[in-house]
């Protein structure tokens, strides 16, 4: 899958020292919401789609929505609006 196509999921970027990320992966989890999460530290053309997204930032988490929508840096409830509209 290409970082640019959700495919109809949910995906995630993070890294693993992103607190961020960790309680976006969390609640996610807690709401029962699947996503399918990509790690950016070892995948180059990962880290190319967020600063593409984040103007140029590595800012995570990114979330995709399965319609495309991209959310850089979102709340939790931020999320949760994207996913009910």
């Amino acid at each position: 899958m290409s970082v640019t196509e959700s495919g109809g999921q949910l995906l995630i970027y993070t890294t693993v020292t992103c607190g961020r990320c960790w309680f976006l992966r969390l609640w996610l989890k807690r709401q029962g919401i699947p996503y399918t999460e990509i790690g950016i530290e070892n995948d180059a053309e990962a880290r190319r789609f967020v600063r593409r997204v984040a103007a140029g930032y590595m800012s995570v988490p990114v979330v995709v929505l399965p319609d495309g929508r991209v959310l850089v840096e979102p709340t939790h409830a931020r999320v949760q609006a994207a996913l009910a509209s």
